[in-house]
């Protein structure tokens, strides 16, 4: 394995672990708060997890797949970039987006699908890890 497939393996690994931290214990916890406090929270989260190291890892990740697809791991490569880089863009990105712009109304719905979409991240993550593996 090259240090290119190394890394990113490595990287859909700590992706798969951050998406499934969020999933199993992030959300539910906001959850027992009120809609007030977890969108103020939420959007905390939003804002700090824009960081050097996550960013890094989150599209280094989708850079390395993609130079994993022309080494022939294109399973692996097409998992991460559209079930983790691109869904993120298109989906949990513009939802953030969005409970930035409104009020805690929203908070139940965005709870809910963002939830949902952020489970979908972590399983494809965790498969492009099998995949890298094997």
């Amino acid at each position: 394995m090259t240090i290119i497939l190394l890394l990113a393996t490595v990287g859909s690994g700590l992706m798969a672990g951050l998406f499934f931290s969020f999933s199993a214990a992030v959300m539910p916890g906001l959850a027992d708060l009120s809609p007030a406090d977890a969108r103020a929270a939420m959007r905390r989260i939003n804002v700090r997890i824009q960081n050097p190291v996550f960013l890094l890892v989150f599209a280094g990740t989708a850079v390395l797949g993609g130079i994993g697809l022309f080494a022939g791991e294109i399973i692996a490569g097409l998992l991460y970039i559209i079930g983790s880089f691109v869904l993120t863009m298109v989906v949990n990105v513009p939802m953030n987006n969005r409970l930035e712009r409104t009020d805690d109304a929203y908070w139940p719905t965005y709870l809910s699908r963002w939830t949902l979409w952020n489970h979908v991240r972590g399983l494809a993550c965790l498969a492009a890890l099998v995949m890298y593996l094997v």
